[in-house]
């Protein structure tokens, strides 16, 4: 029986780690000689294992390339039964791309000479080397060219293949390589779509490869990117060019550039000041004519006289501004949304806030004419004036989208605002105005930013956030068109959104399968911070991300714990129909076992919980996590640190912890400003209250809210773990606490806990393996791993358990990823072998 289940579980493993994306995603990145050799990446395809080819070995990979480091080995090729070895070498550091394809030692077969343009620009090309042993030939596929050489090469094929740093080979070039294929008749396939570990999964989730500093790419299209930031201490502007692939920064006198693909940043002071002043920095772009417009709608008291140029364009090429018009529309249209249709020149805004009113209009400046016109006569439903409201256009059927915003029906700011989560459609054939849907809000009220990604009929993407909260939070929402049905896709970005200028864009690439968001905060409605980031495309889930999680250096846990709730599911049912057990004992065995999964199997409402990923659950269960900002994240836990320990923390030392460089009263600001915001995410759960009393912080809670750490500690604190074992286990078994959270403030926090936990842990690891509770024994020794990787104790009551209960393949795992953790650690080999710890 237990055999059954055991390979049921191995089936599990294979299809849980299917693919659940589009084959864009995922890949491998390189670290290369721009980090210290110890930090370089080294990927051994097959590790340990043997495998044969003969008649042709085929080795094919997507291979991007990065400008990082532009020189080094890519991939060495070993023959078991020979010392000849072969190894890939690339070089960009002149006007073109080489690849040299060499036997090692001695020459080159193949020198390649490849246009360096065109292949640094492509996200990802196809690479291929083929052996064939029957001819002996070599060929070498790069992109869509062919290069072959004539060598001697032996009937069969052992190899050993390396990826990145390799043995005395330490030159390695920033790359990164995906959907890796291997062999002829029998193909090994590596989609290399892990999150999180240093080893590989072939297509069907068995272990096949060991990788040392990986960066697993697939964590992009779930973690927004930070990729860099400017400053302006006057108004300034932002745009996405995707035909240069540059973000543009921009104010009167200077112009910043950031590439996106090589992460390379300029600044161009212009000659003569931009034409237009600035005061909010609207603008847009013409790839056709590589020209970026800056334009002002109206200027407002004390500038309400200006008759200088509204709009200016700005030639790319050159860096020479152009004055175009000095018209003015009816207000300063703060937070409109907008969209350029270069087949028609012609760029079109609609709705926005200013003098006390919200629009409706659509207002469309045509470059050719260089002026503005009101676009009217539409018919159809009626869509309310509003701003905060994103605005996005599809070729396919001519027509602008607008969804969201705040506004009413009057238009007037007296009546109030409200809340907009609705879709509208403006045909622009037939000048037809068709609502589309209206969803129902349950949720904190958001507007969206002023762009949408539309790449089809079927959905759009834009980025939402409270702007109520001076530190928010834009979340990427991907809403389906046709009935408002919608998912949270990524993480989040912060904003600080205290004033009516900050704003934030979302842009697309479709060349490189990227979005970009530029965040542009202002303090002061002059000066102004850009925040750029940037995301994989298609985005993923928070689920999505876990079901590729693989924990560092713990493949084969993952193996084993999905054996161990299979066995340990099939062990009870097996010990009540035989009846040889009590009822208590049988409760005890029947244990929830950790899984990588984020969350623990059974979630409840009202709760908190830091053990694993810190994961907010409010009085609906529904999971908010969203809410807590990494500085949010800190301030509780400081908090409910100090009052479980000292009964609360002073506001000064609180200050003093987060803030130490800034001044007094700017300290004061931020302190309120973040109190006010996590009080505001507490309200959504019931039992909880953050208090502040003669000067101290402290969290207080009731019966109804539930937090993990708490509890812990409760039952620690009264010796009630021999009664309370099975809660205790379900608590350490969600994982390390604090596990993803790295900040030093953490630090103590951390030390604290494992200190009280570790003793407790290892006594009743001892005490349940004597119990003959081989479960819980492995349960708990599971729990000690996670506070001490390399903790003696814990592996022998570990392995001892599982010999128990007849998993000696699962024990042999177990040992190996130990020795190998251990070596890494210590720089020796483990000096006790498995049959000693048996």
């Amino acid at each position: 029986m237990l055999s059954l289940i055991k390979s049921h579980c191995y089936i599990f493993v294979a299809f849980g780690f299917m693919p659940l994306q589009a084959a864009s995603l995922g890949g491998l990145k390189f670290h290369g000689s721009e980090q210290s050799i110890d930090q370089r990446t080294s990927y051994n395809v097959f590790a340990d294992k043997t495998v044969e080819f003969s008649d042709n070995m085929i080795i094919e990979f997507d291979l991007s390339l990065y400008t990082t480091t532009r020189i080094g080995y890519i991939i060495r090729i070993k023959n078991n039964e020979s010392n000849r070895i072969y190894n890939l070498f690339y070089d960009a550091q002149g006007d073109n791309l080489v690849f040299k394809f060499n036997e090692e030692g001695k020459y080159s077969l193949i020198v390649a000479t490849l246009n360096q343009e065109e292949l640094l620009n492509l996200p990802w090309f196809k690479m291929k080397i083929a052996f064939d042993l029957k001819s002996d030939s070599i060929y070498l596929t790069i992109h869509n060219q062919t290069f072959s050489a004539a060598n001697k090469l032996p009937d069969t094929y052992h190899p050993t293949i390396l990826f990145g740093k390799s043995d005395h080979i330490i030159d390695v070039p920033s790359f990164a390589i995906k959907d890796l294929s291997i062999g002829d008749k029998e193909r090994y396939f590596f989609p290399l779509k892990e999150s999180k570990g240093d080893v590989v999964h072939d297509a069907n989730g068995k272990v096949f490869g060991q990788v040392s500093n990986p960066e697993w790419l697939m964590n992009d299209a779930y973690h927004w990117r930070y990729k860099t930031g400017f400053k302006s201490k006057s108004v300034a502007g932002a745009n996405y060019n995707p035909e240069k692939k540059e973000i543009y920064y921009f104010n009167r006198d200077s112009l910043w550039l950031y590439n996106v693909r090589s992460g390379e940043t300029n600044i161009q002071v212009f000659g003569e000041k931009c034409p237009v002043d600035l005061v909010l920095g609207t603008n847009f772009i013409d790839t056709k004519k590589n020209r970026l417009y800056s334009y002002e709608t109206y200027y407002a008291p004390p500038r309400d006289n200006y008759t200088g140029p509204t709009v200016a364009s700005l030639d790319l090429n050159t860096y020479q501004w152009n004055a175009e018009n000095s018209s003015q529309l009816i207000s300063p249209l703060h937070h409109h949304g907008a969209y350029f249709d270069s087949a028609t020149a012609q760029y079109t805004i609609f709705g926005g806030f200013g003098k006390m009113h919200y629009s409706n209009t659509f207002f469309a400046y045509d470059l050719n004419k260089q002026a503005w016109d009101t676009l009217d006569a539409f018919s159809g439903d009626f869509l309310s004036p509003r701003y905060f409201s994103a605005v996005g256009y599809l070729k396919k059927n001519n027509s602008i989208y607008v969804f969201g915003g705040m506004g009413n029906d009057s238009g007037e700011q007296t009546v109030g605002r409200k809340y907009y989560y609705d879709l509208y459609k403006i045909d622009l054939t037939t000048r037809r105005v068709s609502k589309l849907w209206e969803i129902p809000w349950e949720q904190d009220n958001v507007v969206p930013v002023r762009g949408m990604v539309i790449l089809n009929d079927s959905s759009f993407y834009t980025l939402c956030y409270p702007e109520h909260f001076s530190e928010s939070f834009l979340r990427l929402y991907q809403f389906s068109l046709k009935d408002g049905s919608y998912k949270i896709l990524g993480d989040s970005i912060p904003i600080y959104s205290d004033k009516i200028t900050t704003n934030a864009n979302l842009y697309y690439d479709g060349s490189l399968n990227n979005l970009y968001a530029v965040v542009q905060e202002f303090d002061d409605d002059i000066s102004s911070d850009l925040k750029i980031y940037s995301l994989a495309f298609p985005p993923i889930t928070a689920d999505e991300l876990a079901s590729y999680s693989r924990e560092k250096n713990n493949y084969t846990v993952i193996l084993l714990l999905v054996s161990l709730v299979a066995v340990g599911a099939a062990y009870v049912l097996f010990k009540k129909q035989q009846s040889k057990h009590s009822h208590t004992e049988d409760e005890t065995q029947n244990i929830y076992i950790g899984t990588d999964k984020p969350e623990p199997v059974t979630t409840q409402p009202n709760a908190i919980y830091l053990f694993g990923e810190f994961t907010v659950r409010d009085r609906n269960n529904r999971d908010i996590t969203y809410m807590f900002s990494a500085q949010l994240k800190q301030i509780f836990c400081l908090i409910l640190q100090y009052t479980i320990t000292e009964d609360g923390i002073a506001s000064q030392r609180l200050s003093n912890i987060l803030w130490p460089d800034k001044p007094a009263d700017k300290v004061k600001n931020s302190r309120g400003v973040s109190i006010n915001h996590l009080r505001k995410a507490l309200s959504e759960l019931d039992g909880i209250e953050l208090l502040y009393d003669k000067g101290f912080f402290k969290i207080e809670q009731t019966g109804s809210f539930y937090c993990d750490y708490t509890r812990c500690i409760e039952i620690i604190s009264a010796n009630e773990v021999d009664t309370r074992r099975d809660e205790l286990i379900e608590i350490v078994s969600r994982g390390k606490f604090l596990q993803l959270s790295d900040h030093a403030l953490y630090d103590s926090f951390k030390e604290e806990v494992e200190k009280k936990l570790e003793p407790v842990l290892s006594l009743e690891m001892e005490k349940s393996f004597d119990a003959e509770l081989y479960l819980t024994t492995i349960a708990f020794a599971e729990a000690i791993s996670n506070i001490d990787p390399l903790h003696d104790a814990a592996l022998t009551f570990q392995i001892k358990a599982m010999q128990r209960l007849k998993m000696n393949d699962e024990a042999r795992i177990r040992y190996q990823a130990f020795v190998t953790d251990y070596k890494k650690a210590m720089g020796n080999d483990y000096p006790h072998p498995f049959k000693s710890l048996t």
